[in-house]
């Protein structure tokens, strides 16, 4: 390989690198607003049920919080998904061509100390806490159509 192809190859790596790192802070940036819209929905299902004796407008809000905490998780998954693909298809890949290996090494200590059980994945957090949302938002629903059934009985 001659040194005009070396520099080549050398910059479409540090393009592909910078490009991966952009998309890593674009899910940052996504998250977040997904966790300031879930937390927004929170917040206005809790003070409809504390302020009005109507049950719909919780049902419904809960309804739209399960559907933002869904498109979050795969939100979240599709992430994931495309980061691994861009750094195990493309950045490996161009990696057998240098000299150093960076984001291989990277990648085999995070798979270790993940294996180790050393390591907290902050997308493994984020599918706990999308979790958790929805449950709130299901638990919300279950109990508001349930207490709208038995008054609509009484």
């Amino acid at each position: 390989m001659d040194k005009d192809e070396k520099y080549v190859l050398l910059e479409q790596y540090r393009i592909y690198s910078d490009a991966k790192e952009k998309f890593i802070d674009r899910e940052f940036t996504t998250n977040r607003f997904y966790l300031v819209l879930n937390i927004i929905v929170l917040l206005a299902t809790y003070f409809l049920s504390a302020l009005t004796p109507q049950y719909q407008p919780v049902i419904i809000l809960s309804i739209i919080g399960l559907s933002i905490s869904l498109m979050w998780w795969i939100n979240i998954d599709t992430y994931q998904t495309m980061i691994k693909i861009k750094y195990a298809n493309v950045l490996e890949y161009l990696e057998t061509k240098l000299p150093e290996r960076p984001y291989n090494k990277e990648y085999n200590d995070y798979k270790e100390l993940k294996k180790q059980k050393h390591l907290i994945v902050f997308s493994d957090f984020q599918k706990i806490l999308t979790i958790i949302i929805a449950g709130i938002y299901f638990f919300a629903l279950v109990y508001n159509v349930a207490n709208m059934i038995k008054f609509q009985m009484l």
